[in-house]
């Protein structure tokens, strides 16, 4: 069968003049965003569309691969012109927010760190919303009756069926609340390692000020991490796919409801089977089944390598995992370039990780193989109260008694991947996205970005450059307060340097994050320069930190709703409102679900292996880092052990540059091999090279047979049904796990107080580890 003509295709969809009219003329809408007169413009799609390659196409239907690809085939540029900013959205929102801040809070102190998903959000708020709708007055029971008058409140609170914008509203403003609570986990360490208890009117602005910073960048920056076609934000488009299909009544989308429904109702009652009832199904490993009669030393080897399923306990190679809150469906979204080099990066830690622990590199064989606690030279755990005191500062006297601390092999290892992927993002962006950034300004500028998405919000005034500046303000002077009024020990000066580094590095990590849906962590680097100003000061070391990583972090999470915002067409200034609503209510919600847990799991969080419930590896991380570079200069300087740490930022360049000039010279012959040079992301690389270095691994394998059937398999061979059912399915799946899991967290896993665990059985043994590889004194 002949491939439909790409003119064809393009033509079916609508431009501005075939949109609802009522919302093109300029008006002031219910939402209270003025709106421009568009009416008589239309945007070149030829000049878009014909721009580079076509895409291929396989059985009459395009292969997904590009943004632009995203933009025309998978996202409806579909605009109804519906209320976005109700009453209605805005209680929703603020009432599930405390929800999807709780869950975020809890994932941080699990073994594996997953996101809130969206979907999980969205689900619960559409039933809401749809309940509202249906059983609340509305403004034709009281027209025509002695209660006419009431008919302008009736409708302000129940403004009719809950349309699309108002559900988008509603739910940002709830995960928005979720996404910015990574700040929290300071105060954890405080009142963990310090016993400090941050006062909560501390913690809020301190939330605030990193949250709301973060989104001012983004703001300032929303021509090249928003509107391009080619930043797509690949995990939200699972979210996006829920959303047009729960919302828009077409003949494929009923397939699409239907599907939903039933996997979301599948996997929320299937959960409780892994989770609670079954956790072996979260690692079965034939490896450690086989080895329960073999010498003790074997078992130590076989658990280091194949077991995985106990936070810290080991690789998990070959391990296979059945509990989808743990897989996700991050797989099935993100491109297969970014997967192919993740595979790479796991091939090179399950070889480095094992070769530094049994080489004793680093001393490794005096510790646990994985774990992000320090220790002393002996093994016990490091002492660190006595060397800093009540005062968090270096009693130098004190060091000379107990000594340096020591990481890990694992840890120290999973520092330099860090750094050398710090160094290789830097090159990457430059030399290979440096012109395309530069492109992406001027387009915008001019307004002639080609994106049919960005070109539909044309009819909403934007939200003002200002709005972002002076949010940017405000939350420099929430900072301010923090510093001179809370137990941070931070000098003001280095605050400042604090907000201008993550400032600098923001751009590099969000072009990564938006263009392959994976970023590399850049908070090495922002220790390194606490360490290098702050000596001696590992609780200010904590807080420069939070001000520029966590301000890249938060950068990531809101550049991804302001694209979702394009794809849905919710008004710029709606969206400014909805998130800045909901970072103030995440950084209230997330204290308190931090406090909560903290108390109830303290023994657990300070362990450090933790359970396969409950684990510190989050906070014992910070406090690792934050101890260690206070004492950068005998640690990391040259004669210290860990020299080599730091120079990963530069050493992490030099390959890209290498790369760099291979695809220059190889213009004309692209390609080595099958692999095309500018393909190999070497940052994504080093940062998956210690992927396994923390936490339960036993889902590796699992993820990437998830990846393969997605992203290789249904996106090249049934490109149709990856387009109508791949992302849908994967909101579904997450929604019903996330569900039973946030049932689970409260009810029985003791997140607000006792654990109720299920009873023991093969499938759940009351011993050792969960996947039966019990080496390492897992029986004692």
């Amino acid at each position: 069968m002949e491939n439909p003509r790409y003119e064809d295709r393009i033509a079916e969809l609508p431009t501005l003049t075939d949109l609802p009219q009522d919302n093109v003329k300029e008006k002031q809408d219910d939402t209270g965003s003025d709106s421009v007169d568009v009416a008589d413009e239309k945007y070149d799609l030829d000049e878009a569309v014909f721009e580079g390659d076509k895409p291929e196409y396989r059985n009459g239907e395009p292969v997904v691969t590009t943004g632009r690809d995203v933009s025309y085939f998978v996202v409806d540029v579909r605009d109804d012109g519906d209320d976005a900013l109700t009453f209605r959205s805005m209680v929703l929102g603020t009432l599930f927010a405390g929800m999807g801040a709780a869950l975020s809070q809890i994932y941080l102190f699990k073994p594996v760190q997953m996101s809130v998903s969206t979907v999980f959000l969205l689900l619960l708020i559409y039933t809401f919303g749809n309940g509202w709708a249906k059983f609340f007055p509305k403004r034709t029971w009281v027209e025509g009756t002695r209660f006419e008058r009431l008919a302008p409140v009736v409708h302000f609170i129940n403004p009719g069926p809950f349309s699309l914008k108002e559900h988008v509203v509603a739910s940002l403003v709830a995960s928005t609340a979720a996404g910015g609570s990574s700040a929290v986990q300071n105060f954890a360490v405080q009142r963990l390692y310090y016993d400090t208890n941050v006062e909560a009117t501390t913690a809020v602005l301190a939330t605030f000020s990193t949250a709301c910073f973060g989104y001012g960048l983004v703001g300032l920056l929303r021509p090249l991490m928003v509107y391009p076609a080619e930043m797509v934000y690949w995990a939200n488009l699972p979210t996006v796919s829920v959303f047009q299909a729960l919302h828009f009544d077409t003949a494929a989308n009923v397939k699409r409801v239907k599907l939903f429904w039933t996997a979301f109702a599948g996997m929320f009652v299937y959960e409780v089977i892994p989770a609670y009832i079954f956790p072996l199904l979260n690692g079965i490993n034939v490896f450690c089944l086989a080895s329960q009669k073999a010498p003790s030393r074997t078992v130590d080897i076989f658990t280091n390598l194949f077991g995985g399923t106990d936070g810290n306990e080991g690789l998990g190679l070959f391990s296979f995992s059945f509990d989808w809150q743990y897989i996700g469906s991050v797989y099935m979204s993100l491109p297969l370039v970014q997967q192919a080099n993740s595979w790479i990066g796991y091939f090179f830690c399950y070889i480095v990780i094992m070769g530094i622990y049994y080489s004793n590199l680093w001393n490794s064989l005096a510790f646990p193989m994985l774990s992000t606690s320090i220790f002393s030279s002996n093994g016990s755990i490091y002492h660190q109260s006595a060397v800093f005191g009540t005062h968090f500062q270096l009693n130098k006297t004190a060091l000379q008694e107990i000594g340096l601390p020591a990481l890990t092999g694992s840890n120290a290892w999973s520092n330099l991947t860090q750094n050398l992927a710090i160094g290789g993002l830097i090159a990457h962006v430059v030399l290979f996205w440096g012109p395309y950034a530069v492109e992406s300004f001027k387009l915008a500028y001019s307004k002639q970005q080609p994106d049919p998405h960005y070109q539909a919000m044309k009819r909403y005034k934007e939200a003002p450059w200002w709005w972002y500046a002076l949010l940017l303000a405000l939350s420099f002077v929430a900072g301010l307060i923090v510093v001179f009024k809370g137990q941070t020990t931070l000098p003001w000066w280095s605050y400042i340097i604090a907000l201008i580094l993550g400032a600098f590095v923001t751009p590099f990590s969000t072009l990564l994050f938006a263009r392959m849906g994976n970023g590399v962590a850049t908070n090495q680097l922002m220790k390194m320069v606490a360490g290098a100003i702050n000596p001696g000061r590992p609780v200010a070391n904590l807080y420069f930190s939070m001000w520029s990583h966590d301000v890249v972090s938060t950068s990531i999470g809101l550049a991804g709703d302001l694209k979702m915002g394009q794809y849905l067409k919710i008004p710029p200034r709606v969206m400014f409102l909805t998130q800045v609503w909901g970072t103030i209510l995440g950084a209230v919600i997330n204290y308190v679900v931090m406090i909560s847990v903290v108390t109830a799991q303290r023994d657990i969080l300070l362990s450090p292996t933790g359970t396969n419930v409950w684990s510190g590896q989050v906070p014992q991380g910070l406090n690792s880092a934050a101890v260690t570079w206070s004492l950068a200069k005998e640690l990391y300087g040259f004669n210290g052990p860990y020299w080599i740490i730091p120079m990963g930022l530069v050493i992490g360049m030099v390959p890209t540059v290498i790369q760099w000039f291979i695809h220059k010279a190889s213009e004309r012959w692209p390609k080595i091999g099958p692999v095309t040079v500018g393909s190999v992301l070497l940052p994504v690389i080093y940062q998956y090279s210690s992927w396994m270095s923390v936490g339960v691994n036993s889902t590796i394998t699992s993820s990437i047979i998830v990846g393969l059937v997605s992203q290789l398999w249904l996106r090249k061979y049934h490109p149709g049904w990856y387009k109508k059912y791949n992302y849908i399915l994967g909101g579904a799946l997450d929604g019903g796990a996330q569900v039973m899991i946030f049932v689970l967290s409260f009810a029985v896993f003791g997140a607000s107080g006792k654990e109720k665990p299920f009873p023991n059985w093969a499938g759940n043994p009351g011993v050792g580890n969960v996947d039966y590889c019990n080496g390492n004194g897992a029986l004692d």
